[in-house]
Parts: structure tokens; sequence; C-alpha cells
């Protein structure tokens, strides 16, 4: 009997309701002849409310047991859709990640995926039962409590379906599927119909909020196709797939925006073995993650180096590097927030040239100006006002035709 593995987000799960509908839509699959599994996240709004309670009780609450908290939204919504579908005439049991067998590291918080071993789930299939499990959560070897961090359902879903070898992974979202540009910024943006990893990748690393990043790498890694479909309709969704021969006839599969981006620009920076290393060690350690990253050509034995990041960070920046720059003899930190990053996405970019020069013609068609640009194999990224973005993203869509393809 062919195995599916689906999984529902909290938007998908987030009321009585709309968990009775997940429960008539699993019942259906079954119906259709497959054995289900099926990894659901809590209820939209839960685990922002149990931070919050956190918060209330503690300033600093332990990892540990934030972990033991947060798991509590999901193991809520596993029980509430194994009632649904047992109501509704249906053999459902739920499953903690513990129990589901996702054994993880002993990272709390951003746990990672160590081993699944998943016999007991293997067993109640094969009685016979829909198995509902807890997305998100897994358990250490000492028996802790973990959580997978943000995206952890996702991977939760592609863990099991790789740990099963099921013949389908099916993740549920408010949203149709992958497509061309957010329809909120272009309107005119097209869904995908298929897609390779390395292109999901580059767009959920360049902004796309459609599957986190490590949830693609996980697939890409074990090979497992999955399919990114709406809970809320039966409308075929994006198949992300290895990359096939026909994949690369499309030279931009898609645009990805991301705004609240700061850039941050430390001056005259000795042009010397060892400087850029001590300013990028110091933001690591700090857990300040970097994205695009320019060096100028050294002028009189020093450089300017400038780099992007998350806005939320840029506090955290002059706390980290300001010994730093006055040890490597540096001259000023300049920060900058109200910038966002516009990317460009395509396999097809390997085997096609000219794609930066229509890229940059369209922008600067529209008076949009760049102020720093990054590549990858198939991605060219550029940073530019965050006030330019919409009508940056518009104009670069409609330059590749990306309606029409």
């Amino acid at each position: 009997m062919p195995l599916v593995v689906q999984k529902y987000g909290g938007t998908s799960v987030g009321t009585p309701e709309r968990i009775q509908n997940v429960a008539r839509r699993v019942l259906a699959t079954e119906h259709e002849g497959n054995s289900v599994v099926v990894v659901v996240s809590a209820m939209s709004g839960v685990t922002d409310h149990l931070i919050k309670q956190a918060r209330q009780v503690s300033a600093s609450p332990t990892d540990r047991e934030m972990d033991v908290l947060l798991a509590t939204g999901e193991q809520t919504t596993i029980a509430l859709t194994a009632m649904a579908i047992n109501a509704l005439g249906g053999k459902a049991v739920s499953l903690t990640g513990a129990q589901a067998g996702i054994l993880t590291d002993g990272i709390h918080t951003k746990a990672k995926i160590a081993n699944i071993s998943p016999r007991r789930i293997r067993k109640y299939l094969s009685d016979g039962f829909i198995c509902i499990v807890a997305g998100f959560q897994g358990q250490t070897l000492q028996g802790q409590i973990t959580t997978l961090g943000r995206g952890g359902s996702d991977l939760t879903a592609i863990a099991i379906a790789a740990g099963l070898k099921a013949h389908n992974c099916e993740i549920y979202t408010d949203v149709d599927g992958v497509y061309t540009c957010d329809p909120r910024i272009v309107p005119t943006a097209r869904k995908i119909d298929v897609i390779a990893y390395d292109e999901m990748l580059e767009m959920a690393s360049s902004g796309s909020k459609v599957m986190q990043s490590r949830s693609v790498e996980f697939a890409k890694k074990f090979k497992v196709p999955f399919e990114v479909r709406s809970s809320f309709n039966t409308n075929r969704g994006t198949i992300v797939k290895e990359e096939t021969p026909g994949l690369e006839n499309v030279v931009v599969r898609g645009i990805s925006v991301e705004r609240n981006q700061a850039k941050v620009t430390i001056t005259n920076v000795p042009d010397k073995p060892g400087a850029a290393s001590r300013i990028f060690t110091a933001l690591g350690e700090a857990g300040v993650i970097v994205d695009v990253i320019v060096q100028n050509v050294s002028m009189s034995g020093t450089t300017d180096i400038s780099f992007t990041l998350n806005k939320d960070e840029l506090e955290k920046v002059g706390q980290v590097l300001d010994d730093v720059v006055k040890e490597i003899g540096a001259g000023d930190i300049a920060k900058r927030a109200g910038i966002a990053k516009l990317s460009v996405v395509g396999i097809g970019m390997r085997s096609h040239s000219g794609v930066a020069a229509r890229l940059f013609e369209a922008l600067g068609k529209g008076g949009v100006n760049i102020q720093m640009i990054s590549t990858s194999e198939i991605k060219i990224a550029v940073i530019i006002d965050e006030g330019k973005i919409v009508e940056a993203a518009n104009l670069v869509h409609e330059a590749f035709d990306l309606a029409n393809a």
C-alpha cells in the first residue's frame, strides 16, 4: 500500500473547524488506498502565546524548560487531530516526536535531527492506524525533550518521509505553492509547477517564506521529493525535486525579496592577513548571521569592508565590533538600516549568459540604485533601498517575462 506523509502548518490547524477540515482531507487520502502519516504544527498563535507566558514568569527562562513548554503546542494539535479523525469514523493515534522516533542532538531550542527510528510508526501503520505526529520536536539519547527551531515541522515531515521511504510527501500550508515572486509584491506572479532543490534553497535563503532552507537541504540530502500545497483547496501545488535537464531550459525560475536588512561598513581596515578574520570571527561567536560581504579595492594599505545582516541585529554589532576595530587599527563603523535584498534565481543561469545584464538594465531604467551585488552559480542578489523594493521586483519580474514563462 502506498505511503503518504502530509504536513499541516499552524494556519491549517488554527481552529477546531480547520482541524476537522484536515481530518476530512486525511481520510480522503486514506480512502484512495494509501497509508497516511500526518505531521502537524501547533495551532497558529499558540507558540507565541506560550513564549509570552514564559516571559511573564521569568525574564530569562532556560532553553531546556522552553523546549518542554513549547513542545506542548504540537502535542495539543496531534491529540485534537486524532480525535477529529476518530470522530469521523477513522482510526488514528497521536505520537509525540519522541514516540515517533525523532532523535536529536542536545542543543535546546534549535536541535538538529541526528537519527530517526520510526519502528513505532510502522507498527501502527501495519495495524491500520493513521499516525498523527508532533512536528518541531524530538528527544535526545538522554531522554531530554528538544525543539527543532524555525521550520521544524517541515523538517519533521521530510525526515519521516525519508525514514519510511514514503511514496509522497505533501507540505500543506496557506498558499497554493511556490510563486515566481510574492504575489503581494508582484500581482502578476505565477505559481511554479516544478522547481529544483537548489533553486528552492536559494529562494528560501533569499527571503521566500514558503519553506525554511534547512528543510530543503534535508530533502536534497536524502532525495525526498515533496509538494507544497494549500490545505484550503484541492489544487496541485509546486513539486520540489532533483534537478533534471528539462528544468535548465528556464533561465530564471523566480525572484525573492528580503526586507528588514541593514548594512554595516568598517572603514580603513588594514589590508593584511587576519584582519577580516578577526571581524567575522567576533560576529560569528556572538551569533550574528552575516549575508552579503563586499570588500573594496585596497587603497594605500587599507580597505573598506561592508556586509549586510538582519536589522534586528544591528544594535548588537556595535557591542561586538567596537573593541575589535580598535584592536586591528581600523577606522569607523557606519551602520545603515532601510535596505532590502532582491534575488533572481534559476539553475538555467549555469548555461545561459546575459542574466546580469538584463537585471541591471531593468533596475537602471527604473532608477533603482544598486548598493551591493552578490552572486552564486544560480543566483544574483542586489542590495537596494527598501523603499524601492516593490518597484524593483515588478521591473525585474517583467524584464524576465516571468508572468508568462
